[in-house]
């Protein structure tokens, strides 16, 4: 195990860094801070939750701390994961007001050509926000010699391919260039030769393989709110939520108001500054249900979220791997919980062989088949299906078994004996 001190870092950093837990390197750290160091492209892959962007921010401030002539450019496909490394990457810079700016959609473009105009070192921000500001001349990209790409796949699932080639068009040609994917599929490596010259190639574990620390459980359900309600009563800890649409977020985020649960709702449809709010409350655990769209399923990291929800099966069976992955963060424990209906077949099944291969009952880094267990009853009857959510003997519960993972705990009414989920993330 290497220690971050190891790295060639400036005593300031080495402070800052120790003073935020950064002490021992994960794998992709190891592997890429040197790398980035040297100066050579990167095209890298790791599992989620294993510390990338601590991975490229680390050696990006080392070479620009003292610089002044040389500047970070970091695009991300979502203005949560953007405003995330905007937060981490100020405080390893420190306080100073012109190290970095934040340029993503839905916030007052003036209070941005205001950081803009001091000149910050490092700049942050969505596609379509950076392209707006070149198009209005208030960004200038010339000394941008250093250029991050996270989540690159899923920018170009979200139409951001065009965007993209616009930006590089505004940077110097010599750069170095870091490009960060979960996944590498022909079009992302279509990209990198066009735009990365002789990179190296680092990969993490397999990027479709599952946090050890993970439980997945599944249950088959024909009542999927009544299910839902029954499982939020035996979780203690925060609880993210997965819906398909803006729409279904809104309609559980109104149900669960008459419920005593703290909940709000986060997707696209809302304004920024909504957004901010309930991503602040929920981070600071003023509300302990988050109802999402996949706008929260990458690189959405809140330590404290002990269980994720399915409760609509995702169209692309590779968000099945991201939504789970905001749960078990930096190797700690987490519960992922699918929610299936008789229409979510096919998509179940897709998922299934996504991970798998092949069409076993729950997805898992185990064969479903050694570590799972059936619970079936009549509905109303104890440890069957529930009788709260009145499912009428039409829900089966699956769930994986391990004598040392996590599980749902029902909370008992003895207040002195009161045992709770202990389940980290």
């Amino acid at each position: 195990m290497t220690k971050i001190i190891e790295f060639a870092l400036s005593k300031k950093l080495e402070s800052t860094l120790s003073g935020m837990g950064y002490i021992t390197a994960t794998e992709i750290q190891e592997r890429a801070i040197p790398v980035i160091a040297e100066g050579r492209d990167i095209l890298a892959s790791s599992q989620t939750g294993t510390g990338k962007t601590g991975a490229f921010l680390i050696p990006l401030i080392t070479k620009i701390e003292d610089n002044d002539d040389k500047h970070v450019l970091i695009v991300t496909p979502t203005r949560e994961l953007a405003k995330q490394v905007y937060t981490v990457a100020n405080q390893m810079l420190g306080k100073k007001n012109n190290v970095s700016a934040l340029l993503i959609g839905g916030e007052d473009m003036a209070r941005q050509i205001r950081q803009l105009k001091q000149k910050p070192k490092m700049i942050i921000g969505t596609p379509g926000r950076i392209n707006d500001h070149l198009k209005r001349k208030t960004l200038n990209l010339k000394k941008a010699h250093f250029l991050v790409l996270d989540e690159t796949d899923r920018m170009l699932d979200m139409g951001f391919g065009i965007q993209i080639d616009d930006i590089l068009k505004h940077m110097p040609e010599e750069r170095q260039t870091i490009l960060f994917s979960a996944t590498l599929p022909k079009q992302i490596v279509k990209l990198s030769k066009k735009y990365l010259k002789d990179p190296i190639r680092i990969a993490v574990g397999d990027p479709n393989a599952i946090a050890e620390k993970i439980t997945q459980n599944m249950i088959r359900t024909e009542n999927k709110f009544s299910t839902l309600l029954e499982e939020l009563e035996k979780t203690d800890g925060s609880v993210l939520i997965f819906v398909r649409t803006q729409r279904n977020a809104e309609s559980m985020r109104l149900k669960l108001k008459t419920h005593p649960y703290k909940a709000d709702a986060l997707h696209g449809g809302l304004r920024q500054n909504k957004r901010t709010r309930v991503m602040d409350a929920f981070r600071k655990k003023k509300c302990n249900v988050l109802i999402a769209t996949d706008v929260a399923s990458r690189g959405l990291d809140v330590p404290h979220i002990e269980h994720v929800i399915n409760y609509d099966i995702p169209d692309n069976p590779e968000d099945y791997l991201h939504r789970i992955g905001r749960t078990a963060r930096a190797e700690k424990s987490g519960i992922a919980l699918s929610l299936i209906s008789g229409g979510d077949k096919n998509k179940w099944k897709a998922v299934q062989r996504f991970l798998n291969g092949d069409e076993d009952e729950l997805p898992s880094h185990k064969k479903p088949s050694q570590r799972r267990r059936s619970f079936k009853g009549k509905s109303g009857s104890k440890g069957g299906n529930g009788g709260k959510g009145g499912n009428k003997g039409n829900t089966e519960r699956y769930k994986t078994m391990s004598k040392n993972r996590p599980s749902f705990k029902k909370k008992s009414n003895s207040n002195s004996n009161r045992k709770r989920n202990s389940i980290a993330s």
